[in-house]
């Protein structure tokens, strides 16, 4: 759209003036549009200075995560290609489903600024803080057999994890089958929902939350000794829109290696690398019944390999199974 070409022409000019005469003549638009335009990007947080020989410039960017200054310079095939933003909502995963169920095109990223509504596996609340994290969803369209839609989960644990190495530096490690861990603290949670026949997947659902920007402060006091933030690793907050982008490649990219090119076992070649629990015992919980064992594996298909008490190898699939390290979260 329009706003998005003026916004584009404003950043591009890295912090000199763009004249109105450039703008009108680039879009083939009137200068009272142009006005219209530049008013409508003051009124969503971009501080703008206008001078009436000089033109327009940019002097501040909000840390709002819009889809106009987003959506630039991401250069995927699928993911994101269409994003929609709400300051709040109850829950990006069910807006997403509902987009979904009325025809979204695939690839489609809902995001907000806060969640009211925000849930994890198994039913847990997601504490999701206005302009403190990443709180989206990306609806998927994969011509998949509905057994195969956990692999989702984990490749999208996998793509996240690498976007968030790339943009800060961190180290991310992968707790089986979806949370993202730093410092052995966790930092992310993924939940993948499907609408799906017996054998054909409509779509599926990846909901994202990123503990980005939190202080010490917005996690909860029974949280404190198992989550934290980027921020908090870090020692300051990291650019919120950059990171968006980096977990956007990331799922574009791996998500076209599984559904062209075939590519499963390499990409669980890589996250047999990062997940935290191979090698370690953990305590394995299914409703009120939980044991103990040591993690060996992770088999192709995404489930968890234990040796139990008696020497018996057991296949765990993620479904409503939590799993906890023996003497902590991980």
């Amino acid at each position: 759209m329009s706003r998005s070409v003026v916004l584009n022409m404003l950043l591009s000019s890295q912090g000199g003036f763009v004249s109105g005469e450039d703008i009108s003549r680039s879009l083939n638009i009137s200068r009272t549009a142009v006005w219209k335009y530049i008013n409508e990007l003051k009124e969503m947080g971009y501080v703008i200075e206008s001078h009436s020989r000089a033109g327009y410039k940019l002097i501040a960017c909000p840390d709002v995560l819009w889809p106009d200054e987003i959506s630039l310079g991401l250069d995927t095939s699928i993911i994101g290609r269409e994003i929609v933003h709400f300051l709040s909502i109850g829950s990006t995963n069910d807006k997403a489903k509902e987009l979904a169920n009325n025809g979204c095109r695939e690839g489609l990223i809902v995001v907000a600024e806060e969640q009211t509504g925000g849930r994890g596996r198994l039913g847990r609340q997601w504490v999701s803080p206005q302009y403190r994290g990443i709180w989206m969803s990306v609806v998927l369209r994969p011509d998949i057999q509905p057994m195969e839609a956990q692999k989702l989960t984990l490749l999208s644990a996998l793509a996240v994890s690498n976007a968030i190495e790339e943009c800060t530096g961190l180290k991310v490690d992968i707790k089986w089958p979806n949370d993202l861990v730093v410092s052995g603290k966790k930092i992310c949670g993924i939940l993948t929902e499907m609408s799906a026949e017996v054998d054909k997947v409509n779509h599926v659902v990846i909901g994202i939350g990123i503990n980005a920007n939190m202080s010490a402060e917005d996690i909860p006091d029974e949280l404190k000794d198992k989550a934290t933030s980027l921020a908090i690793e870090l020692g300051y907050n990291v650019d919120r829109k950059n990171l968006f982008r980096y977990i956007s490649r990331n799922i574009d990219e791996l998500y076209t290696c599984f559904i062209n090119a075939n590519q499963w076992h390499d990409l669980m070649v890589e996250y047999r690398e990062k997940c935290i629990n191979v090698g370690r015992r953990a305590v394995i919980s299914k409703g009120d019944v939980s044991w103990e064992g040591m993690v060996t594996d992770i088999d192709d298909d995404g489930a968890l390999i234990v040796l139990d008490g008696h020497g018996e190898k057991k296949r765990i699939i993620s479904g409503d199974v939590s799993i906890r390290g023996v003497e902590g979260y991980v």
